[in-house]
């Protein structure tokens, strides 16, 4: 199987931080392990506008506080106890360190930060690759994520999804691919969330090669330095903030690269990124806005990623925005283009480079086209 990685050299991170609310300061993941956050005294409810266990929204509505004012302390609790389909959860703020798992069975699923801030309310754990399992063996890129979504209808609101997986806490591990959250369900939405972490941030994928999952990002904001938007979902990220971040482990460019998709070639719809950011912390040039993934477990693979209308930074590389991963699956040959972009980063200095969709083309990038019957952007 094609792995993914970065350069070799010494092992020391890029900063990266995040709000712990009821501190309401930074705190430097993976240096330090965080406290549990208490009600906020000028609150009434933990739960804001989102009801209690004593007055609950539904029948359906369970309650997650890390002090035990919810029905659950854990958020991986509070999904067990979900079964069927169709609940909600409202997670209070906090920082909940634990892995976990929707499965297929818990469909039409909501949660919700209840304070509205995704940095008051953050799932963050650190697994990577090559992290050693209790059982023996590691974990691999899959089985990092601090969270997985497998089921279908899943919904996320103002919450955010780290992976702390440090390279310098950890010289020993070459795997480094450490997943904030893997996404394989249909009809996946998340709205003013945060994805943190350095290598494989955010997996946008499906359940099976054979499935298409259509999935939503609104008002996201996503970061990391190697491929930290991968996968072969069908993913719309509309007015999305993608930051890359600085490496000292690295004396020359590239630093790494913000999207990765793997889109099957029966699927005629990959990554589309639209009035969105792309920011960097990193050097001028010293970051690829792309490259293909093509995995072992699909050699066919065609990646798709369509960035319109979108603002790049001077952090990506005008010059040469997309690279191979593997010189077997050329970029060129694979479906990228760009549209009405701008920024330092969009600048077309040589046009071969520079794929772009004509005005007819671009009728068709749209996110009405790309997640068809489903319209998750109504009453956003």
């Amino acid at each position: 199987m094609l792995s993914r990685t970065t350069p070799p050299g010494p092992a020391v991170p890029s900063r990266r931080t995040f709000l712990v609310a009821s501190a309401g300061a930074a705190l430097a993941l993976g240096l330090a392990t965080p406290a549990r956050a208490q009600a906020r005294p000028q609150e009434k409810s933990p739960f804001g506008r989102y009801g209690s266990p004593s007055a609950r929204l539904t029948e359906r509505t369970l309650y997650v506080h890390p002090g035990g004012l919810g029905d659950h302390t854990t958020v991986q609790a509070a999904v067990s106890a979900a079964s069927g389909s169709g609940h909600t959860l409202v997670v209070a703020p906090g920082t909940y360190r634990e892995t976990v798992a929707v499965g297929v069975d818990r469909t039409e699923m909501t949660w919700i930060g209840a304070s509205g801030d995704p940095r008051d309310v953050v799932v963050v754990y650190d697994n990577a690759n090559g992290t050693r399992k209790p059982g023996g063996g590691t974990y691999g890129t899959t089985g990092s994520a601090t969270t997985t979504v497998q089921a279908d209808g899943f919904t996320a609101r103002s919450i955010t999804f780290a992976n702390d997986f440090l390279r310098a806490d950890h010289p020993e591990i070459t795997g480094t691919q450490a997943v904030a959250v893997k996404v394989q369900g249909d009809r996946s939405a998340f709205l003013g969330c945060r994805f943190l972490g350095h290598q494989d941030t955010l997996y946008a994928d499906s359940i099976a090669l054979g499935t298409f999952a259509r999935q939503y990002y609104r008002d996201c904001y996503a970061e990391g330095d190697v491929d930290f938007v991968f996968g072969r979902a069908t993913a719309v990220f509309e007015r999305c903030h993608f930051r890359t971040l600085n490496r000292t482990d690295l004396a020359t460019a590239p630093y790494g690269f913000v999207f990765a998709p793997s889109t099957a070639l029966t699927n005629p719809r990959g990554y589309l990124v639209t009035h969105g950011r792309v920011s960097s912390e990193a050097p001028d040039a010293y970051y690829k806005l792309a490259r293909p993934w093509v995995p072992g477990s699909d050699t066919t693979a065609r990646p798709m990623l369509t960035v319109r209308d979108t603002r790049l930074a001077a952090g990506i590389d005008a010059v040469a925005p997309y690279t191979n991963m593997a010189d077997a699956s050329p970029w060129q040959s694979q479906r990228f283009a760009e549209y009405r972009n701008t920024g330092p980063g969009a600048v077309v200095s040589v046009p071969q480079n520079r794929p772009r969709l004509s005005h007819g083309e671009a009728e068709s990038a749209t996110r009405e086209a790309y997640l068809g019957d489903w319209t998750p952007w109504k009453g956003c």
